[in-house]
């Protein structure tokens, strides 16, 4: 059963949030991880077997202040995100071409950045 962990936490700063959200990914069971809020300051965490107590403790004493707001189970709408759909005609309207000489090296290079006739100074 997926469950969604909502954690609200005090962060002032980009560091704060990145060391949060780098805390809550690295534990088991989570699937995905995200911030939300006004001032981005509500942690959203979506996985299975994820011990809500142990992540806002977890939060609590490497970020700062943490308050567990809401756990509850997946919706089967936020479980399948519908994207919008793109125009066909748009995306085939795109082409990159791609030029031979932008993949060799004329003369090929050999040790230390040499071409390679220069590489061995060896005669015997």
């Amino acid at each position: 059963m997926k469950q969604k962990i909502v954690i609200k936490v005090e962060m002032t700063c980009d560091k704060c949030r990145s060391k949060a959200m780098a805390l809550v990914a690295a534990t088991v069971g989570v699937d995905s991880v995200a911030l939300a809020g006004d001032g981005k300051d509500q942690v959203v965490v979506v996985g299975d077997g994820v011990d809500s107590v142990k992540l806002t403790s977890a939060l609590r004493k490497k970020v700062g202040h943490a308050q567990l707001m809401q756990v509850g189970e997946v919706k089967k709408e936020e479980e399948k995100k519908k994207k919008p759909a793109e125009p066909a005609a748009a995306a085939a309207s795109v082409i990159e071409y791609a030029y031979p000489w932008q993949y060799y090296q004329y003369p090929p290079a050999g040790a230390y950045g040499y071409p390679q006739y220069y590489s061995n100074t060896c005669w015997m």
